[in-house]
C-alpha cells in the first residue's frame, strides 16, 4: 500500500465552485473573539506532501494549485501528514494528531499552523506512522469518524507509541463511555 500516492490531493479538501463557503467573518462570528485555527497544506510531485488525514475543516482556502490552507473552529480535532523526499528516496515522515484551541488553551507552535494547536500525538518515522495509520484505520473500519474519538485516546496512543509500548484499540464500549461523558458535560 502506498499510502502518500493514495492521500495526494483528498477530495474532502478541494473546493468546489458550487458550493458557497461561508466567509472567514462569518466563521470568526461562530467562534466568537476566538482565532480560527489554520492548517497550511501543500502538494509538490515526489518532493512534499503536506496533507489532512481526518478532520472536518470549515473552509478551505486554494492559494494555488500546490498550496491549500484549511480553517478549524476551537476544538476540532484534525491530522495532518508530512511526507518528504529528496533524490535518494523518502527523508521525512510526521503524523500529527491535534485540537484546534481556544484563547484559553496553552497552544504549541507548529511550522504550518496558525495561531498553534493541542499537539495530541506526534509520530515520526516511517514505523511509528504507518502503525498510527493501521490505528484510525481500526478505528475507521469500526464505524467510528475519528474526529468524534477521545482526545485521550490520541494522548495515550502517543505516549504508548514514545515509549514503544503496544498499541491500545479504541474500542465501541470505549467510544460510548466518551460520548456518554461528553454528553453530561
Amino acid at each position: 500500500m502506498n499510502i502518500v500516492a493514495n492521500a495526494i490531493a483528498p477530495a474532502s479538501t478541494r473546493t468546489h465552485p458550487t458550493v458557497p463557503q461561508p466567509s472567514l467573518h462569518a466563521l470568526a462570528g461562530q467562534a466568537g473573539n476566538t482565532p480560527l485555527t489554520r492548517v497550511s497544506l501543500a502538494y509538490v510531485a515526489h518532493r512534499i506532501n503536506l496533507y489532512l488525514r481526518f478532520g472536518n475543516p470549515v473552509r478551505t482556502i486554494e492559494l494555488d494549485r500546490w498550496r491549500r490552507v484549511a480553517v478549524f473552529l476551537p476544538g476540532a480535532l484534525l491530522c495532518r501528514i508530512r511526507w518528504e523526499s529528496n533524490d535518494y528516496g523518502t527523508t521525512r515522515w510526521q503524523l500529527m494528531v491535534l485540537q484546534a484551541g481556544t484563547l484559553l488553551d496553552t497552544l504549541q507552535s507548529i511550522p504550518g499552523i496558525l495561531p498553534g494547536a493541542r499537539i495530541l500525538l506526534h509520530a515520526e518515522g516511517e514505523l511509528k506512522v504507518k502503525a498510527v495509520l493501521q490505528r484510525i484505520d481500526a478505528i475507521e473500519a469500526s464505524a467510528i469518524d475519528p474526529v468524534d474519538v477521545s482526545p485521550a485516546y490520541w494522548c495515550t496512543l502517543g505516549n504508548r507509541l514514545s515509549a514503544r509500548l503496544a498499541l491500545p484499540d479504541y474500542t465501541a464500549e470505549r467510544h460510548a463511555a466518551w460520548l456518554a461523558g461528553r454528553a453530561l458535560q
